[in-house]
């Protein structure tokens, strides 16, 4: 999933795809603890997707704040 279809989704959808990503994430931990883990590399990969997933989540809570905080001031 790349940043521009992540900015599309909304912020029930964003947290959904944060905790899907999260338990594959707990999922592959528990693949490579047991040595049954094939793609290393997906272990990286769903890393940055949660990373992704939760600058885009930032950004949008940064940006609610500095629209409330113009309307306190205006």
């Amino acid at each position: 999933m790349n940043v521009a279809e992540i900015r599309e989704m909304s912020g029930e959808e964003l947290s959904e795809a944060l905790a899907e990503a999260k338990e594959e994430q707990f999922n592959l931990r528990f693949q490579v603890a047991t040595n049954q883990l094939d793609n290393t590399s997906r272990m990286k990969a769903v890393k940055k997707e949660i990373a992704r997933i939760l600058t885009v989540m930032r950004e949008r809570e940064r940006a609610a704040a500095s629209e409330a905080s113009a309307e306190e001031s205006a």
